[in-house]
């Protein structure tokens, strides 16, 4: 059997181990689920969706952490380490955690008949899984890492299933309409189980699916909303669900004019499971209050101004331009951008282009990476020009990029990092190596 002593030899091993990063289909990791005998007493929720998947599990977990559960989740990707894809009450697995897992995960696949191969995603994900089920939790909160359907995430039942939104992304997997991806992200939903959309207009093919399947739907606006604005004298607003009402909520931890819908789905999922994991309205407050989430709308103390974004699609940049302009006044705003070339970089430069004055755009270390090339030719397509107010630099890193971006901005300016997790995690990166 092939077993490695660390952590990052295994990672290393499974990158190449199976040739095709995304191979659809469930009937591999679904034979070695079955060889590893994995199961869950405990109530299991699945978050899916285009945007808002990573805060509203962040949220999730907060609140059931502070109502005294004992909660896995995991996420993915991760910006600086693997092991942040795996949180055990509230705390990253360490690579000790995780090694007998990767060991179990393979010591069930070579006990098949015709062993089969495992892409790094469902091999890291039963992993985690495996170590989940080792450790007697009361909920386990799982992210769908691409589409439903076919995610490795969906090889378990859920107890609940919650997507946020739906946008288009991942093309090429998914299908090119809104219709297509909402199949594909509906096909998390089970028979007679909750299942949560906080997509305020969801498209036609989801709502049949769960009719079709008997899944026991939750619709934005219909069965779940939020009231109160931003702004409003107190700053407070409420969830309103099917039996219950939540008053007097305070703004989520989590930046940002999208995290209300966010955190309403949680707590739509929570209204749903409260047979099995009751919280208080006092559980809810701390949770909102102590929720944290990397590079998510995130504003880093001091000056000049630096916001963090993982947000790579046209719906996340109208999401993070609204949160600029609700920021206040800087005279100028620096943008370190970096792109997955199978984005829609037009779309996300057009949202972001009354923002921004100086793009400093970058490569990334990825073979699916734009370049910064590629980028300049869309900015200066979409008319940013070179002058005292506007400019286009090319680097080769974004820790160059915002290494530039920092001495060309005063303490007044701002510079925000967004385009994909790569650029965010270029830059903590280097941040994290200048602290020491």
């Amino acid at each position: 059997m092939t077993s490695f002593p660390t952590l990052d030899a295994w990672l290393t091993h499974l990158e190449s181990a199976h040739p095709v990063g995304i191979d659809m289909g469930l009937t591999r990791i679904g034979k070695v689920r079955d060889a590893l005998q994995l199961s869950f007493d405990c109530p299991v929720i699945t978050v899916g969706g285009t945007n808002g998947k990573g805060s509203t599990c962040a949220i999730l977990e907060t609140i059931l952490l502070r109502a005294g559960y004992r909660v896995g989740c995991h996420t993915s990707p991760h910006l600086l380490s693997f092991n942040e894809r795996a949180r055990v009450n509230g705390a990253v697995a360490s690579d000790t955690d995780l090694l007998p897992h990767f060991e179990a995960v393979e010591a069930a696949r070579l006990s098949l008949a015709e062993p089969v191969t495992l892409t790094y995603f469902e091999f890291t994900t039963l992993a985690i899984m495996h170590l989940f089920a080792s450790r007697g939790l009361d909920a386990v909160i799982l992210e769908v890492g691409l589409g439903g359907r076919l995610d490795a995430v969906n090889i378990l039942d859920t107890d609940c299933a919650i997507i946020t939104s739906i946008d288009i992304d991942h093309t090429e997997y998914l299908g090119d309409t809104r219709e297509k991806i909402a199949f594909e992200k509906a096909g998390i939903f089970r028979p007679g189980k909750p299942a949560i959309c906080a997509d305020p207009v969801p498209p036609q093919t989801l709502i049949d699916h769960a009719e079709q399947i008997g899944a026991d739907l939750w619709l934005f606006g219909r069965d779940f909303r939020y009231e109160g604005q931003a702004g409003s004298e107190r700053q407070q607003w409420s969830y309103v669900g099917r039996t219950m009402r939540r008053s007097a909520l305070a703004y989520p931890a989590l930046r940002g004019a999208n995290q209300l819908i966010n955190t309403s789905a949680a707590l739509a999922g929570l209204e749903a499971l409260r047979d099995r994991l009751p919280v208080s309205a006092q559980d809810i407050r701390l949770g909102l209050a102590n929720v944290e989430l990397a590079g998510r709308f995130q504003v880093l103390p001091g000056k000049p101004a630096i916001v963090l974004d993982v947000g790579h699609n046209p719906h996340a940049a109208a999401v993070l331009s609204q949160n600029l302009g609700n920021m206040g006044y800087f005279p100028y705003t620096y943008a370190v951008f970096g792109a997955m070339h199978d984005k829609d970089i037009a779309g996300v430069v057009e949202h972001l282009k009354g923002e921004v004055d100086h793009w400093c755009v970058t490569d990334l270390p990825s073979p699916r990476a734009a370049s910064a090339q590629d980028l300049e030719a869309i900015l200066r397509e979409s008319g940013v020009s070179d002058g005292a107010d506007s400019s286009v630099t090319r680097y080769v890193s974004p820790a160059e990029a915002f290494q530039d971006a920092l001495k060309r901005a005063t303490e007044n300016d701002r510079i925000v990092v967004f385009g994909s997790f790569y650029t965010v995690a270029g830059v903590m990166a280097y941040r994290k190596s200048q602290q020491h």
